[in-house]
C-alpha cells in the first residue's frame, strides 16, 4: 500500500531528506486526498447527471447541458489532481504516448 501511495503521490524516487520534509510539510495527507477525491469525483457525476437531465428543458435545455456536462467533465478530470498532485497530472497528460488523447479531449471540453 505505500508503494501505491508513493507512485501516485509523485514520490517514486529517494529525496533528500530536507526537501522531503518541506514536501511532508506541504502536501495533503493519504486520507485527505481521498476524500477531496472522492468529493469532487461525485460533484463531476452529479453535475453530468443534472446536464442530461436539463437536456430536456424547453428553449434552454441545449445551453444548460452543455454547461453542466462541461463542468462535471472538468470536475471529475480535476479530481484525479488529488490523488496525483498537478505537476505529475500534466506531465503524464503530455507525455508523447497520451497526447493525441489530452489534445482530442482538451478540444472537445
Amino acid at each position: 500500500m505505500d508503494k501505491l501511495k508513493r507512485v501516485l503521490s509523485g514520490r517514486d524516487a529517494e529525496e533528500p531528506s530536507s526537501l522531503g520534509e518541506v514536501i511532508d510539510a506541504t502536501s495533503l495527507g493519504w486520507g485527505t486526498r481521498v476524500k477531496g477525491f472522492i468529493a469532487c469525483f461525485a460533484i463531476g457525476c452529479l453535475c453530468s447527471l443534472l446536464g442530461s437531465c436539463l437536456l430536456w428543458v424547453p428553449r434552454k435545455g441545449l445551453m444548460l447541458f452543455a454547461v453542466f456536462y462541461t463542468l462535471g467533465n472538468i470536475a471529475s478530470i480535476g479530481s484525479t489532481l488529488f490523488l496525483m498532485g498537478p505537476m505529475k497530472q500534466l506531465k503524464r497528460m503530455f507525455e508523447p504516448t497520451r497526447l493525441i488523447a489530452t489534445i482530442v479531449m482538451l478540444v472537445s471540453i
